[in-house]
């Protein structure tokens, strides 16, 4: 076994994983008028989704995830027990089975589904306040958005919604990046339409630009503490994104700079990735000046072989010292995960290790890459819709699919879900037999379940428990009364709630 890989893994053909997917899922007995895998509409020439399909909860069709690998090396996540997959799923134009928040097992099975109407960005866990919660851009968006992000906590119940502030004013928080801090701030960015001179770029000069900035915001207070605009600092002549006809008017600002990823660097320094100069910035959080740019046409690096990289996304420092990002450039080979050493003496920048897929995929917008606790690293491929787990040297593990659409990042983190909803229960009777489906939304705890049944609540007892089995779990009832009552159990065999069909 490799150094990277984890004791818990394991290694699965194509063929044992869709045994699996069957084993996780719900089983229904004959008769039963349901579906677990349909195939969702898409347009001509786009691949098609499977979904799963719900008793308990029709409304939910997540996407199906399978492996895209071969018997060596394959199967579902190295993750160990506990550690979710959390992704944005979107872009129902190209076949996407829902758009929304979504977290999935390491075997692919769902574990919250929320349904938005439009596609949801930078969902993930993180730290507030000491506690675990979940976080997601929400708003209107093209290719940057106007809005705000949603802080939820453990229940899935609402305890924040923070918006930029200062110059910029409310609600005009971009899509791009949600990054909370140890203090209780969060990193956001912005992408406010100002007029500049583009006659150096051939534009007009009396143009109009959208301007990259970045702001800390308390979350708790609403207060901005740190402002960094990029026309303070950047030229547009730095900007390697084509200006075409139109571009640079009120009508069509020119997106120079495009700002899509922050990150505190220690305590003085702040890293700003933007995609259309190709740079890695570092900027001082006291003055806002510049004090390095990796990348670009002003790069205070020389690039090794392979370092080199161009319209990159999530750029990251880690703990060790290195700057991993996804570098979305395909060309000449593929989109890649993408970790540096930065020696500051020589001011050079070195590969230390790429994060290749299985064959070439070209990701030309999106993406990111997150070094697990453990040091390996997980990638998530934006724009196609696969992430994949490598060691920490770029041995890939595991790579997963969920067939169409896209997730602007992808997160492997552990969960612990309590729902304040009730568990959702339906029963079907054909004839003499009885079947009970039963889910629960979120619940990260479910163990077994238990149901109950008599001629009513006064007199019903236990007639049968089943252990959990995917989602949705069905549960064949032998002898049942007009009453029954679902209880969901922990591994201890405490009741975390209960629910009477509707």
């Amino acid at each position: 076994m490799h150094p990277g890989i984890r004791s818990k893994a394991r290694v699965w053909s194509v063929a044992a994983l869709a045994m699996a997917l069957s084993a996780c899922s719900v089983m229904h007995p004959p008769g039963a008028h349901v579906t677990r895998g349909t195939t969702s509409p898409s347009p001509s020439g786009a691949p098609a989704a499977q979904a799963w399909r719900f008793v308990s909860r029709p409304d939910l069709t997540p996407p199906m995830i399978s492996s895209t690998l071969g018997a060596e090396g394959s199967g579902p996540l190295m993750s160990p027990e506990g550690e979710d997959v959390f992704l944005g799923p979107k872009d129902t134009n190209t076949g996407v089975t829902m758009q929304g928040e979504l977290i999935v097992d390491a075997q692919g099975n769902p574990v919250w589904v929320q349904n938005s109407a439009v596609g949801t960005f930078n969902f993930r866990e993180q730290t507030y306040q000491g506690k675990p919660v979940l976080t997601y851009w929400d708003g209107n968006s093209t290719s940057f958005g106007h809005g705000d992000v949603v802080i939820l906590d453990n229940t899935y119940t609402q305890i924040a919604s923070v918006t930029t502030g200062g110059d910029i004013g409310p609600h005009e928080a971009d899509l791009h990046e949600s990054d909370i801090t140890p203090q209780g701030t969060i990193l956001l960015t912005s992408y406010p339409e100002v007029r500049a001179d583009l006659s150096s770029i051939g534009g007009p000069k009396d143009g109009w630009v959208l301007e990259g900035v970045a702001e800390e915001v308390n979350i708790a207070t609403g207060a901005v503490v740190f402002e960094w605009k990029s026309l303070d600092h950047v030229p547009v002549t730095d900007t390697y994104q084509p200006l075409v006809a139109g571009d640079g008017t009120e009508a069509n600002p020119f997106d120079y700079f495009h700002i899509n990823s922050l990150q505190l660097d220690g305590p003085n320094q702040v890293l700003i990735s933007a995609r259309h100069t190709h740079t890695i910035y570092e900027v001082a959080r006291s003055t806002g000046a510049i004090t390095w740019q990796l990348g670009g046409m002003h790069s205070s690096f020389t690039f090794g072989q392979g370092a080199a990289f161009a319209w990159q996304h999530d750029a990251r420092r880690q703990a060790d010292g290195t700057i991993t990002m996804f570098d979305n450039e395909a060309s000449p080979t593929s989109s890649r995960g993408l970790r540096l050493s930065l020696d500051m003496t020589s001011m050079t920048a070195s590969l230390t290790a790429q994060y290749l897929p299985p064959t070439p995929r070209e990701a030309t917008t999106q993406g990111d890459v997150q070094v697990l606790s453990d040091g390996n690293v997980f990638v998530g491929w934006g724009q196609v819709p696969y992430y994949s787990e490598y060691t920490s040297d770029g041995v890939l593990l595991s790579d997963e699919t969920f067939t169409a659409g896209s997730s602007y990042r992808t997160f492997l983190d552990p969960w612990d879900g309590r729902p304040k909803t009730p568990p959702d229960v339906t029963v079907t009777r054909n004839g003499a037999a009885t079947t009970v489906y039963a889910s629960w939304n979120g619940a990260t705890e479910v163990a077994s379940w238990r149901v109950l049944s008599g001629s009513d609540a006064g007199l019903a007892a236990p007639v049968v428990t089943v252990a959990r089995a995917g989602f949705e779990t069905a549960i064949a009832v032998s002898h049942s009364g007009a009453y029954i009552q679902v209880q969901a159990l922990d591994a201890t065999g405490r009741v975390l709630g209960s629910a009477v069909p509707a």
